[in-house]
């Protein structure tokens, strides 16, 4: 469809027919494997935003896109008005992967969520006795679960929020990392849980206080509040741990799970809790056509093999500790913050002669580097963790090369 067809004439084409809801940079990607992608005209970049994680195992990871094609050839979706031969054996394997008594299976993070949210009511009312549509849930600022209406109501961000109301309510939100702030808003007794991100991805990668989650969690225990652990962006690998919570030894009452369950190949998500909490939801209250169909059985199944057989987890842990000391060694002005865990990770830019994150990223794109800012100050690096310590070292070379090119005055970007 795309044959012949430049940059420049797609991205207009996108802009002509499509909704104007994201802001790409100009690159238009056509191919991708392992920790590389190439764009139409066939130039190579290292992918250091790896779909905001979804691609932790690598662009076309052959084990994930064979066990797809392998399933799409025999069956791709039946609902769960039938079993299938596929879901079962996939449920089994992720509750054992994750020690959890039962999974829901959903399709994008935002659902999964937004399941969460359901969970952690009906819990409320069916187990912890709350009066009928009293229930709370403790939120943070600056979060991002997603972009549906109740998530949204729930946001600080004001491009998320601004103009979608009236709003879902029932949240109360207070500041992240705050310990004291947690315990005030835990002694109101119709608080049903605290739902986190274990580190604010989209925030700009805020990693809070080590100590945080566990007594966070150990907090939501004492008052019989279900700790919600949002790992969409941060789990699979991508800290460094399995979860972000292992870091801490923090075991959530309610797991959600997405975008690298997948691989990057296929909408797939999870929530995961214990029956004491998971059978609240009884048939017919609460499902989705396509969660739990036979090709996202497989390929999540396939996704989370590849992390274990490659040891994915530790490389991103020793990974992650050579690309901070490496960015913090550049001597820029430009640079204000080095921040992360694992290959999860973000540099806080200074702006210098007007030259701001976006327009690092436009030069690390112009030497062969993806990666996106966010907050208009911040930029996120997350390459697929299958990169090689040689090639990140690549990449960190023309990463450097890019920041300082913006240090002589005058000098165009």
């Amino acid at each position: 469809m795309a044959e012949n067809l430049t940059s420049q004439q797609l991205m207009e084409l996108e802009g002509k027919y499509g909704a104007h809801n994201y802001h790409p940079l100009p690159v238009v990607l056509s191919k991708g494997e392992g920790p590389y992608v190439w764009d139409v005209e066939g130039k190579k970049y290292f992918d250091f935003l790896s779909a905001y994680s979804a691609v932790n195992q690598g662009h076309c990871h052959p084990k994930i896109v064979d066990a797809l094609v392998d399933q799409a050839k025999t069956l791709t979706l039946t609902s769960r008005a039938f079993y299938n031969d596929a879901l079962g054996p996939y449920e089994k394997y992720i509750t054992h992967y994750f020690g959890y008594d039962k999974i829901l299976p959903m399709n994008s993070g935002a659902e999964g969520d937004e399941t969460a949210i359901k969970l952690c009511r009906k819990w409320a009312y069916k187990k912890k006795g709350i009066p009928e549509n009293e229930a709370k849930i403790i939120v943070a600022e600056n979060n991002f679960h997603g972009r549906t209406i109740s998530i949204i109501s729930m946001s600080t961000d004001p491009d998320a929020y601004s103009n979608y109301g009236p709003y879902t309510p029932g949240f109360i939100t207070i500041p992240y990392n705050d310990l004291d702030a947690l315990a005030k808003a835990l002694e109101d007794p119709h608080v049903a849980g605290f739902l986190v991100e274990p580190i604010q991805g989209e925030a700009g990668v805020m990693v809070p206080d080590e100590g945080y989650l566990s007594k966070a969690y150990q907090m939501c225990k004492e008052r019989n509040v279900l700790f919600i652990a949002d790992e969409v962006q941060t789990g699979i690998g991508r800290t460094g741990k399995m979860l972000a919570c292992d870091h801490e030894n923090v075991r959530p009452d309610v797991l959600i799970l997405g975008k690298a369950i997948s691989g990057g190949v296929y909408p797939i998500s999870a929530v995961l809790a214990d029956d004491d909490i998971m059978l609240v939801i009884e048939p017919g209250t609460h499902g989705s056509t396509f969660g739990g169909n036979p090709v996202a059985a497989r390929v999540a199944t396939a996704a989370l093999k590849v992390i274990k057989e490659e040891n994915l987890e530790e490389r991103a842990e020793t990974l992650g500790k050579i690309f901070r000391e490496e960015l913090e060694k550049i001597d820029s002005p430009m640079i204000q913050t080095v921040r992360g865990k694992g290959l999860l990770n973000a540099v806080v830019i200074k702006p210098i002669e007007g030259n701001e994150a976006m327009d690092v990223c436009l030069k690390m794109a112009e030497k062969g580097v993806l990666a996106k800012p966010t907050h208009g100050d911040i930029i996120r690096f997350a390459p697929p963790l299958v990169i090689s310590e040689e090639q990140l070292r690549e990449a960190l070379g023309l990463i450097k090369e890019a920041i300082l090119s913006f240090q002589v005055v005058g000098q165009s970007a």
